[in-house]
């Protein structure tokens, strides 16, 4: 038994709650609460507008970097 585990009380020993394993609490003051972030000006896009946006400026890019080699805009 170690005073690790149980520390004294009154009448005897009392267990020791275990402690947090998440250390990212420990980081954090319990005081401290984020104020909630709105941007009334931004709406959301959707899954399929996100993907269809970076698909299509991919594939512009593709498209660019095979044309300006294909023509010898850019030597290599």
């Amino acid at each position: 038994m170690s005073l690790k585990l149980y520390r004294p009380v009154p009448g005897g020993l009392k267990p020791r709650p275990p402690d947090d394993k998440n250390w990212r609490r420990q980081l954090r003051s319990r005081r401290w609460r984020a104020a909630p972030l709105e941007n009334p000006e931004g709406k959301p896009l959707g899954p399929l507008a996100g993907v269809l946006f970076f698909g299509g400026l991919a594939a512009l890019t593709f498209i660019l970097l095979v044309l300006g080699y294909g023509t010898g805009f850019w030597r290599s």
